[in-house]
């Protein structure tokens, strides 16, 4: 199938040692796919089957119009592919389809010799560079948050409790106008006293109780507190992955982010035809250095939350997980800052995309190793 690809001479010692063009193809760790002229699929390497969440079997022999969104800019390139016989590079192309949730790839499309049919295409998704600077830039947001949770609940709350006892003994001798004055000041201390209270979350000195624990046992609770409460009005559908090994991290941690990530998600969904869907996948390749060591970790259990809602507005996407950045006209801001925290706590990376009617957040956590997983009854 894929002859064509080959460029050895046929009868030399040296073409008889090399391996065959396919087995090449499927070590690559980036999406592969081989169209012939007709835009039929004759080809793609693990990583493609990944990336398009559908196998070999299902992809080859189909047109490129059944897994991509006819609309998308690959086909152009395809056939500026075939009228020019070169190499041509699409840069940060937004890729969608029936299969897949949209993102952002380098797409390399290339011929396979003189004389061939056949366009080999190669995705790259953001590099891994951008993904930690990207991790260091969520970090360093936590960072400031827990210095600033020290400081208020040392500095903030022992005075507030002061104002607070006054007003109490105030309310004693006023007027009924004084009375409400005085409710006025007990109420916004205690709303103060409780952003402080969330913002202790943040501390350093809390501790993470790593284990293995099975994410689709946290998605379900989280899936049923929502439909139960905040999320009544939308349709929340599930893809998982069953196969997928234990994460390694702490159970309630992992329980709020995905609680805060679905709830963001519930609030920007619309009230009518609002929809999330909860995603696992297993995604080979991504190694990060664990906080606090030298051990670098592979990150290849993905949990995605995505929703229908209006998107993130652009002047507030490069601050999203600063403290204090909402939307919400009662937000604190503090939500997407904890749940950046939390995942760096885990050795983690959160990444986003947004659009109108497509919000995606791609949580990449670390696998439990064995000896995690026999000490919490084979999980």
């Amino acid at each position: 199938m894929l002859s064509s690809l080959r460029r050895q001479r046929p009868g030399t010692a040296s073409a008889s040692r090399l391996p065959d063009t396919a087995l090449l193809l499927s070590a690559l760790p980036d999406p592969v796919i081989a169209l012939d002229s007709g835009n039929i699929v004759r080809f793609v390497n693990p990583a493609a089957e990944q990336f398009f969440g559908a196998s070999a079997a299902a992809l080859s022999g189909h047109p490129l119009t059944d897994i991509v969104s006819p609309q998308s800019p690959v086909f152009a390139l395809v056939e500026a592919v075939r009228r020019s016989g070169g190499s041509i590079a699409l840069y940060d192309v937004p890729l969608e389809g029936p299969r897949f949730a949209p993102r952002s790839v380098t797409i390399q499309g290339a011929p396979t010799g003189e004389g061939a049919d056949l366009v080999v295409l190669s995705l790259h998704e953001r590099s891994m560079a951008d993904k930690m600077d990207r991790q260091e830039t969520h970090r360093n947001a936590a960072r400031s948050v827990t210095a600033m949770a020290a400081m208020l609940a040392h500095e903030v709350k022992n005075p507030l409790s002061g104002i607070r006892g006054a007003a109490q003994l105030l309310e004693q001798d006023v007027d009924e106008a004084g009375r409400e004055l005085t409710q006025l000041i007990c109420d916004e201390t205690d709303r103060i006293v409780a952003l402080v209270d969330r913002m202790e979350a943040f501390s350093e000195h809390a501790p993470v109780r790593h284990a293995a624990v099975n994410i689709h046992e946290v998605l379900d609770r989280v899936r049923r507190i929502a439909q139960s409460g905040f999320a009544r009005h939308v349709r929340l559908t599930e893809e998982y992955d069953p196969s997928l090994p234990p994460v390694h991290g702490d159970r309630d941690l992992l329980l709020q982010v995905f609680l805060n990530l679905v709830k963001n998600a519930a609030e920007a969904a619309p009230e009518s035809g609002g929809e999330i869907t909860l995603t696992t996948a297993y995604r080979h390749g991504l190694r990060l250095a664990v906080p606090g060591g030298e051990a670098r970790r592979h990150l290849p259990l993905m949990v995605v939350v995505a929703d229908n809602g209006g998107g993130i507005p652009d002047h507030l996407k490069a601050h999203l997980f600063d403290p204090f950045v909402t939307t919400k006209r009662n937000g604190t801001g503090l939500g997407l800052a904890l749940v950046a925290k939390v995942i760096g706590d885990h050795g983690g990376v959160i990444e986003f995309e947004s659009q109108p009617r497509r919000t995606v957040f791609r949580v990449f956590l670390p696998v439990s190793t064995s000896a995690e997983v026999a000490q919490n009854g084979g999980e």
